[in-house]
């Protein structure tokens, strides 16, 4: 498969060329196209053999649930079987943006998009190209993270097309992202709203609709049957391997210098992920700020890309600074530990 490169102006999307990336899915190909979170690989989530194209193209397990884009409420109903007072709230407060809410399907939405859950995550991005590109495919958009399953997530096309070239009909260059981090999914069934994964609509966001909102235990329980998008695997994993070093930022400054140490001791190529305050304190050739320790927003949008640039120099270690779990200072965190494996050194 010869893969087309469409640049789009992300600011005013050009007609024709939105219509040509609709038209193939219409046609049950397959597309990348850039949303305000990440970069997703889209197809027709009414359509078996397309949906079966993505898990094809990502190499991602069957048993993960997909998101639903949608770019209209009033689509809602091709797809749930009811919507909820809670869910209308948010939608009114949250929608179009990075919050996706979990609905009860009804019998059009196909097992493949669910991975055989009664239910469908669905939400409407806020990105003037996907939201043109939904329209004028008058279809809902099933579409994970745009690269190989378990990579970290792509915020710029030339990250798509490292890992999907050659797989997809279309990626279609929107320019970056802006979250960074994927959406909040958010389950809305039981008495207390519970956020399955966390993202670019926060807690704390979510506490000015609701009185109590809580996260999911299975956050950190690797054996259940996933609700949502990335809760079951491992997770944005670049090639190197990470460790998360937590505690006194002194002392994660001193530990990651020992460490350092002891690794090019060994000829192991060492990358440290740092903040803004820290980036003069390593002893390292290899060291990126992704932002200020109270610029949450920042840093989550720096993350993937910061993965995804040690992958490019090759380095065998990155070891990264935990940061505060206040507001999408939780997704980060949520993204960097599953990037880990769960590999978290405590100073």
């Amino acid at each position: 498969m010869k893969t087309l490169i469409l640049k789009i102006n992300k600011n005013k999307p050009e007609k024709e060329k939105i219509d040509k990336a609709a038209k193939v899915l219409k046609n049950g190909g397959t597309v990348a196209f850039p949303t305000e979170t990440v970069y997703g690989l889209g197809a027709n989530a009414l359509d078996k053999t397309s949906i079966e194209k993505i898990f094809k193209a990502k190499g991602r397990p069957q048993d993960n649930p997909l998101i639903v884009h949608i770019a209209d409420t009033n689509k809602l109903y091709d797809l749930v079987d009811d919507i909820p007072k809670k869910a209308k709230v948010l939608m009114d407060k949250f929608w179009p943006g990075p919050l996706t809410i979990i609905f009860n399907r009804n019998e059009n939405v196909p097992d493949e998009v669910t991975a055989g859950l009664q239910t469908v995550a669905i939400r409407y991005p806020d990105n003037l190209i996907a939201k043109a590109l939904i329209k004028s495919a008058n279809l809902p958009i099933a579409a994970p993270s745009a690269n190989t399953s378990g990579k970290p997530s792509p915020t710029d096309s030339k990250h798509v097309l490292e890992d999907l070239d050659g797989k997809v009909d279309i990626i279609i260059d929107g320019g970056l992202t802006g979250v960074g981090v994927e959406s909040t999914v958010l389950d809305i069934s039981g008495d207390i709203p519970t956020i399955l994964r966390p993202g670019g609509i926060t807690k704390e966001d979510l506490l000015t609709v609701f009185d109590e909102v809580k996260y999911d235990p299975a956050l950190k329980n690797k054996d259940f049957k996933p609700k949502s998008p990335g809760q079951k695997y491992r997770h944005y994993s670049p090639k190197g391997e990470v460790k998360i070093v937590k505690g006194d930022i002194g002392k994660v400054i001193k530990r990651i210098n020992s460490l350092t140490k002891e690794y090019e001791s060994k000829n192991i190529k060492v990358g440290i992920m740092a903040t803004l305050e820290t980036l003069d304190k390593y002893e390292c050739e290899n060291v990126v700020s992704v932002g200020s320790r109270k610029d949450f927003k920042t840093i989550a949008a720096n993350l993937f890309k910061t993965l995804r640039y040690f992958d490019e120099i090759g380095v065998d270690i990155i070891l990264a600074e935990a940061i505060d779990e206040l507001g999408i200072g939780s997704a980060v965190m949520n993204r960097l530990t599953k990037a880990s494996g769960g590999n978290i050194i405590i100073t």
